[in-house]
């Protein structure tokens, strides 16, 4: 039996990650599992007493923010299973989740990555992800499959390939993680596992999704639905991406396209809801890219 990591980090979610881990223990049936818990410098250290609650979990104390990638890596270098299972601490399990994503990686080798069905916690009824399609470079926008349908079995017959993992919920290979390299810190939050999934795929491998696994998510827990940290790095990395991911043509029409049109038509929305520090919050984005390098440590918020 292949062993599974299952991997989580918590940052001032408390009792978000307890209600995961319990979700874990009362859904999982599979035997060969190790549980990853990484605390991203929460202001309350939780470490200590999750420890004596929670006796089969390893926790792993950052003293320091590292952002979702850098807090992931913590324990992905400890993790000892053949399937990595990266989960958001806002996720809770069902049961066969884990066996369904584990024997599309046994039956499939050339899978390095396979996420399950996301439905939306607060409505169970929606769904949130089956699939990503490809990226439009010039313009750095897919679409997510699914989303805000209703689930009425329409997909559950879907197991094959994906253009994107949704990064709340992704089953990764180890020898994959081994040949294409760890998530990338550099992002900090968002975009992380779709610069990951192209290094993941440039590796030889395919990027999955099988309708039959489900999890629930609850959506924008641990930085807020509207926040500024949001803003800042949904627009810092959507460029980024761009600068590390397209071709030279693509990047030249990506960027007129995003001065031109994407950034006044935020910086009008911004005035027209009253919120004009989501300008300067922009600005800020976009200087980011022109001052610091791709692989730059910087993360400039």
């Amino acid at each position: 039996m292949k062993k599974v990591s299952i991997i989580t980090v918590n940052y001032n979610q408390k009792r978000i990650t307890e209600l995961m881990l319990d979700s874990v223990f009362a859904t999982n049936t599979y035997n060969n599992i190790e549980i990853f818990v990484v605390d991203n410098a929460s202001n309350d250290n939780p470490v200590h007493e999750w420890r004596s609650k929670y006796p089969n979990v390893q926790f792993i104390r950052s003293e320091h923010n590292l952002g979702f990638a850098g807090g992931n890596n913590l324990a992905v270098k400890k993790a000892t299973g053949d399937f990595l299972f990266l989960v958001n601490n806002d996720t809770e399990f069902t049961a066969g989740l884990i066996e369904t994503l584990v024997k599309t990686l046994e039956d499939h080798p050339r899978v390095g990555m396979v996420c399950p069905k996301i439905r939306y916690y607060d409505k169970p009824e929606i769904l949130q992800y089956v699939g990503f399609t490809a990226m439009n470079y010039y313009t750095a926008r897919n679409k997510c499959l699914g989303q805000f349908e209703r689930d009425n079995g329409q997909y559950d017959n879907t197991t094959g390939p994906t253009a994107y993992p949704h990064g709340a919920a992704m089953m990764v290979r180890k020898t994959a993680v081994e040949k294409a390299g760890m998530m990338t810190e550099i992002y900090y939050l968002y975009y992380e596992e779709m610069d990951w999934c192209e290094q993941i795929k440039k590796a030889g491998f395919e990027v999955w999704v099988n309708m039959q696994a489900l999890i629930y998510h609850k959506e924008s827990v641990s930085v807020g639905a509207r926040s500024m940290l949001k803003e800042y790095f949904m627009n810092r990395n959507r460029i980024l991406f761009i600068r590390r991911n397209a071709a030279f043509k693509y990047r030249i029409v990506f960027y007129v396209y995003f001065i031109l049109i994407v950034a006044p038509r935020n910086i009008f929305g911004y005035i027209k809801d009253k919120r004009l520090n989501g300008i300067k919050t922009l600005l800020k984005a976009i200087f980011w890219n022109i001052t610091n390098g791709k692989n730059s440590a910087y993360l400039g918020y």
